[in-house]
């Protein structure tokens, strides 16, 4: 019996793992996650179906996403659920321009997914590579992807060009935006609470080690912070967020720094981790009195409320704040912060509430509905598979348009 799918969401420090029946309920047969790949990985397994969970470290040493995979392989096996496994999502970050629909993952689609790789350089490629381990442990499931791109593709043009030649526009140098998956999720849920208007005018924060906003209206994206790479917009654990251009010429041309010294900068030495010169861990920060961690949460802080009062602009107003992902549904101190940053706008905090973690965190003169709604882009990869319209969709047939250099 074939009636499963098998959702893999891979990450530079983590590989998140769920499967779920193929029915219109998608009922849970089992989630977990790798985390930790580069420190000290461990393998987590939720309790989900009647099976039992599980929790053990994977040694002391950092590993590579093969190993990770394998773990999760030796879980499924376990379970005897690769027999019943016809479907594999992959959330895949990059889809550029042209992967906006769940998309089988042939070979021409992953060499032309593989040209994205240098605007998504942390993720596109582990994300590919695990498609690989997952054809060969599933040699007869199909492999289809899931773009954190796609959401983001109903935005007005004027949202996605910038101020550059036709030319480059025309080659691909645009914003895209990244988390779609994620809230794509949370325009699910918004629209199971207050129905198709899905919270009218809508600023959702996806706040993890990767850190975006995004304003939806009626569920669907209209502006975003982060741009044509992983980079742009909010202050994140390890990267940089929106800078001045003037600054990478100056890095460049005075400081004389290669271009791989400056990736790794940008991507892995900026963001809470080079201000603080501690931890890019929030709740390192949080519980540190050192003052330079305080500076670092500041910064982050005040960058997601001036985001907030651009993307309420954007929108004319603002009806729903929604706070996600790790930093977002598990502390009250930034909850509350950010909520005080956008009291203008109309946003009361109820502190008892938030302090409790529950879902709805406004008070009963907030003219803004405040959620707390947990993140899980696994959910939306099994619906978009759900509805996939046929095994083949066009944009694997005809194959992509590919990004010009």
């Amino acid at each position: 019996m074939t009636d499963a799918i098998l959702v893999l969401n891979g990450g530079s420090s983590s590989l998140k793992f769920a499967v779920f029946e193929r029915r219109d309920e998608l009922p849970l047969l089992l989630r977990g996650n790798v985390s930790s790949i580069g420190q000290q990985p461990r393998l987590r397994v939720d309790a989900a179906a009647g099976r039992s969970k599980i929790d053990k470290s994977l040694g002391e040493a950092p590993i590579d996403i093969s190993t990770a995979f394998a773990a999760v392989a030796s879980v499924l096996v376990d379970n005897d659920l690769p027999r019943r496994i016809d479907r594999v999502g992959h959330r895949i970050v990059h889809g550029g321009r042209d992967f906006t629909e769940a998309t089988l993952l042939d070979e021409r689609t992953i060499k032309a997914l593989r040209l994205l790789e240098p605007l998504a350089p942390i993720h596109q490629r582990i994300n590919l590579d695990i498609v690989a381990l997952a054809a060969e442990l599933l040699p007869r499931a199909l492999q289809i992807g899931c773009f954190d791109t796609a959401f983001h593709s109903t935005r007005p043009e004027l949202a996605k060009i910038y101020g550059l030649p036709r030319a480059l526009t025309d080659a691909g140098i645009v914003s895209y935006g990244f988390h779609g998956l994620s809230y794509s999720h949370i325009a699910a849920k918004l629209r199971d609470r207050y129905g198709a208007r899905a919270g009218g005018r809508a600023i959702v924060a996806h706040l993890g080690s990767g850190a975006s906003l995004c304003a939806m209206d009626a569920g669907r994206s209209i502006a975003t912070t982060m741009g044509f790479s992983t980079l742009d917009g909010l202050v994140m654990s390890t990267r940089c967020g929106a800078l001045d251009p003037g600054v990478i010429l100056h890095l460049l041309q005075e400081r004389r720094l290669s271009q791989d010294e400056l990736a790794t900068l940008l991507y892995e030495q900026s963001g809470l981790l080079g201000v603080s010169g501690i931890s890019g861990d929030m709740r390192t920060l949080i519980d540190s009195d050192d003052s330079a961690a305080a500076e670092a949460v500041d910064l982050f802080l005040y960058r997601i409320g001036r985001e907030i009062g651009s993307l309420a602009a954007a929108m004319g107003g603002l009806d729903t704040l929604v706070l996600t992902a790790g930093i977002g549904e598990n502390a009250p101190l930034v909850r509350e912060r950010i909520c005080l940053a956008a009291a203008w706008l109309g946003v009361g905090l109820d502190e008892k509430r938030n302090r409790e973690g529950e879902e709805v965190v406004s008070n009963a003169t907030s003219r803004v509905d405040v959620l707390v709604i947990p993140a899980d882009e696994e959910s939306a990869v099994a619906a978009e598979m759900l509805v996939l319209r046929s095994a083949e969709p066009t944009a694997a047939r005809k194959g992509p348009r590919q990004l010009s250099g």
